[in-house]
């Protein structure tokens, strides 16, 4: 097998942890200031934000084709491109509209930056040494919240939301688009069905990628859930607010431990039990911050456990095409896989939400998740058992 092509790896670190940072942990930091100095509600800013996500999934879809048939420079930097104009019009939004249209525009931008089209490139080109590739990645990203969460509040301590987003756009611009034209441009042959691979309409219409699509759908709701209300569920056990965002903080600590741990456990388990363990793992630590009510050192450890879960199942969902329909098809059928996807990641808060108002409190709201994530884990498992008896086994 020949080397991996040199600097995509570090320039996908590079360029993922920016899109993230600027897409969606800057939202979710001057959310509260755009909605002080427009007078938009919370609402009406966060609904703009779930369009811009739901988009995304749509727009994943082209993406993944695209990818997979001449590879993801074109299609990343584009998505640079337009996630850098999304942000520039988010700066100057002067009506809700224009503000709703810039964050459509952010969200197609993000098909073509975020970790899909990453994971597309690098299981093509990585090969064996994809898990590894894969978790490389995810843990540099994953500390995109911990580096501009506190560089976008003091941006905007020291100039305004509106200047925020201007250099945000910017950044996105001068680093990704060069960065992305550069690195990635290397030969990648075209997938095309032939009589000893699936087609990939087939692998579409297939009983067991439906039942993954569905089981990730619910999973991912769960989690996203679970994580928006894990602090008022902590603040109404007794903790402080500041000690709940502690607990939520060292959960993302959880999270690289599951991560780092992934590559070990890919080497001594197969796909079926990586799945098992993993979405049973989101369901069981789900159901134990439902129904363990302390002390808070306990829960802090129990929101550790569900943090590595997190870690595990985000690789396990990373590699889980590879593992069930080959290298091949992957970033076409991950493209499709994501739409769902999208959907609960963008409905994740609002469900949590109302599920705590229809419960009337968050242990109740936990223990649904748990249900939602069981049933998950539960559709996840029979699709592993319905693939190709190959792949199910690798």
């Amino acid at each position: 097998m020949t080397a991996a092509p040199r600097g995509v790896l570090a320039a996908l670190c590079v360029t993922v942890t920016i899109s993230y940072g600027a897409l969606y942990y800057a939202f979710a930091v001057l959310a509260p200031t755009i909605t002080a100095d427009t007078g938009w509600s919370m609402t009406a800013i966060t609904a703009a934000f779930s369009l811009g996500l739901l988009v995304s999934g749509l727009v994943g879809v082209v993406a993944g084709r695209t990818i997979q048939a001449e590879g993801p420079r074109r299609a990343m930097v584009a998505g640079a491109v337009v996630g850098a104009a999304g942000l520039g019009m988010v700066a100057g939004a002067s009506s809700y509209l224009w503000f709703v249209v810039a964050m459509v525009l952010c969200g197609a931008g993000a098909a073509g930056l975020f970790y899909a089209p990453a994971f597309a490139a690098l299981t093509h080109w990585y090969g064996a040494g994809r898990v590894r590739a894969l978790t490389t990645l995810t843990l540099v990203a994953g500390f995109a919240s911990t580096i501009f969460a506190p560089l976008t509040t003091a941006l905007a301590d020291l100039t305004s939301w509106r200047t925020t987003y201007a250099v945000l756009a910017v950044l996105l611009l001068v680093v990704a688009v060069p960065t992305h034209a550069i690195a990635l441009h290397h030969p990648w042959p075209a997938h095309t069905d032939t009589e000893h691979v699936t087609p990939d309409r087939e692998v579409l219409r297939s009983p067991a990628f439906v039942l993954t699509a569905a089981g990730a759908t619910l999973t991912k709701l769960a989690m996203f859930a679970a994580l928006v209300a894990l602090i008022p569920l902590l603040v109404g056990r007794g903790m402080t607010p500041t000690l709940a965002a502690w607990a939520l903080g060292l959960g993302g600590a959880g999270q690289v431990i599951g991560r780092v741990a992934f590559p070990r456990l890919t080497a001594v388990t197969n796909v079926r039990q990586r799945v098992l363990w993993g979405t049973t793992a989101m369901a069981l630590t789900t159901l134990a911050l439902a129904v363990v009510p302390g002390p808070a050192l306990l829960l802090i450890g129990l929101a550790m456990v569900a943090g590595a879960a997190r870690g595990v199942y985000t690789l396990v969902g990373a590699t889980l095409v590879t593992d069930l329909w080959g290298p091949e098809r992957y970033a076409a059928i991950n493209g499709v896989l994501g739409a769902p996807i999208s959907v609960a990641t963008a409905l994740g808060p609002f469900a949590g939400a109302w599920i705590a108002e229809l419960t009337g409190g968050y242990p109740e709201t936990f223990a649904v998740l748990a249900a939602l994530a069981a049933v998950g884990s539960a559709l996840s498992v029979l699709a592993v058992r319905r693939a190709p008896l190959a792949a199910a086994v690798a």
